[in-house]
């Protein structure tokens, strides 16, 4: 069994250095996306303070495509371009978003959700599988400290895809 043991009450940095050791741990030897988000998500969920969701969205036939998370149920397709994550996909660029009521073309999966960070999972050839989405009750729950350390867990996740 695998137990989570990162203190929210680090400083940032070193709370994402201890994530990043936990994930790595979590994700090691095992190359299936589906286990691998389905823990990740898990981890990422229980670890981070103030989330009310975290979770992926796969890229299939040219669209977002919910994949394992933790929380409550979430939209089911998003077009890339369209919303946080179809942004963060098209733009395969990392999404902070401090109030999503001001984010254009906001799609409001969970009225709770006041802020989000969603990182595009882009493999070393370049192709898109999907982003990592994160959501929080509170307003600019993540900020660049943030941003990092996710970027680099999410960049361990892509490196245990095969093909």
């Amino acid at each position: 069994m695998f137990e989570a043991t990162v203190s929210a009450t680090l400083p940032k940095a070193e709370f994402y250095d201890e994530l990043a050791q936990q994930a790595r741990a979590l994700l090691a030897g095992e190359t299936n996306r589906v286990a691998n988000a389905a823990n990740l998500a898990a981890l990422l969920y229980h670890s981070l303070p103030d989330l009310n969701w975290a979770g992926f969205y796969f890229l299939t036939d040219g669209e977002l495509v919910v994949g394992p998370f933790q929380g409550k149920p979430a939209c089911v397709r998003i077009a890339i371009g369209r919303g946080v994550c179809g942004r963060a996909a098209e733009t395969r660029q990392t999404q902070v978003v401090p109030d999503v009521h001001a984010f254009p073309d906001h799609i409001a999966c969970d009225a709770a959700s006041r802020s989000e960070i969603v990182i595009p999972l882009v493999l070393s050839a370049g192709e898109l599988i999907g982003v990592l989405d994160l959501d929080s009750p509170k307003l600019a729950r993540f900020d660049d400290e943030d941003r990092k350390g996710l970027e680099a867990v999410a960049r361990l996740f892509v490196e245990t895809i095969r093909g």
